[in-house]
């Protein structure tokens, strides 16, 4: 509001504002305002607060009234820069209403937004399959582990091959988009190795290029940077070394 407010009053600045009056000689009056009037120029002194009369020959009214044409041009770019940005900052508050407070995956479908739903990751070793819980994590025994979701293909279907999405995360976690790999009755979506001893993880994730945007703190807009083929796909979210991938997945058709 006080943008709208600021550019009315630029715009009725010009009334009010005081003007050179250049004179031939180099000089000039600074003037409240001036008329034309035969051969003299009539004009209101700032200096002396009152009106007083000057030939018309000795008054430069081409550089004067260039001085003036250049200020309301100015006047009217930055009111309509500050037009610009009162409409970008509604643009940019709509962006981060539309987004559901609830952390998680929505996927942008035109100007709807589909909440993605989260996938059920299980972690799979040689000992067995257990299932990844994010607040308290499976615990993993040295070795090879897999995060893996079950079925070959995602029940999402896209058909579109540049998918957008927002991620609002629960707190500052990595987070990208990963390409799966397909195995009998499973989709792999992290590999992860358990070093003994310390018991270190190292993960491999097959992130693909995206770009992101920041909208707002802890919210992302995130999709490809070139279409992606037909395939099992995830956006997913991660603390690295910690194996508390969340997943949410879908496939390219």
């Amino acid at each position: 509001m006080w943008r709208l407010w600021f550019a009315f009053l630029l715009a009725t600045a010009a009334f009010a504002v005081n003007i050179r009056l250049y004179l031939k000689d180099g000089d000039f009056h600074i003037v409240r305002e001036y008329k034309v009037e035969g051969d003299r120029v009539r004009y209101y002194s700032v200096e002396r607060q009152e009106w007083e009369e000057i030939p018309l020959d000795l008054v430069d009214l081409k550089k004067t009234e260039a001085e003036i044409r250049a200020r309301e041009q100015a006047q009217k770019e930055e009111a309509a820069a500050m037009d610009a940005e009162e409409k970008a900052e509604r643009a940019a508050r709509r962006e981060i209403e539309r987004v559901p407070l609830n952390p998680g995956v929505y996927l942008v479908d035109g100007e709807k937004l589909i909440s993605m739903k989260q996938a059920e990751v299980k972690l799979a070793s040689s000992k067995g399959r257990s299932v990844l819980k994010v607040l308290t994590p499976a615990p993993i025994v040295p070795g090879k582990v897999t995060a893996e979701l079950d079925g070959e293909t995602s029940g999402t279907v896209l058909t579109n091959p540049n998918p957008e999405f927002y991620i609002r995360l629960r707190t500052e976690e990595r987070f990208g988009i990963a390409k799966l790999a397909k195995k009998k009755g499973v989709r792999i979506v992290d590999q992860i190795s358990v070093a003994p001893v310390t018991n270190e993880k190292f993960e491999e994730i097959d992130l693909i290029e995206t770009f992101r945007r920041h909208v707002d703190e802890g919210l992302y807009k995130i999709w490809p940077q070139k279409p992606l083929p037909p395939g099992e796909y995830a956006v997913v979210e991660y603390t690295e070394g910690q194996a508390n991938i969340q997943v949410w997945d879908f496939t390219i058709r």
